[in-house]
């Protein structure tokens, strides 16, 4: 399945891109030092998130599932495009954590992979998450 195209509303990938560059740049990382930043469109309006980190490392928060809760917090579950900074080369996808996370409201989700050198990868969470364990796998009990 492909993601669906952008309603009338979307934001401008260079607007999200943007958005998470900015809140890379804002990350608690003083253990990894990998700052990773993520910007959730939804219902055009763009949340942002990033990783913090936590001595207890257990604790630590990913950008992406700290955007996808301050999403469903404000009331916004109809979400359209992610993009997600790192400081790698290529851009790094979200871990398997944030993309369970992101299925839990969505099917499927343009996603953009950046950095700040300018690198981006266009890709979707079907791709990166082509199976899943969803409220079908519970009711297969």
């Amino acid at each position: 399945m492909e993601p669906s195209p952008p309603a009338a509303d979307a934001v401008r990938p260079q607007a999200l891109i943007a958005a998470a560059l900015a809140a890379r740049e804002v990350a608690y990382a003083p253990y990894s030092r990998f700052q990773v930043g993520a910007a959730l469109e939804c219902e055009g309006e763009i949340i942002e998130g990033c990783n913090v980190e936590n001595a207890s490392y257990g604790l630590c928060v990913c950008a992406e599932r700290h955007a996808a809760i301050k999403a469903v917090g404000a009331g916004r579950r109809a979400w359209t495009a992610l993009a997600v900074a790192t400081d790698t080369s290529p851009p790094s996808p979200p871990c398997g954590l944030c993309l369970q996370t992101l299925a839990e409201f969505v099917d499927d989700l343009p996603i953009w992979l950046v950095n700040p050198q300018g690198e981006a990868v266009q890709t979707s969470l079907r791709a990166l998450f082509p199976v899943r364990f969803d409220k079908g796998s519970l009711d297969d009990r």
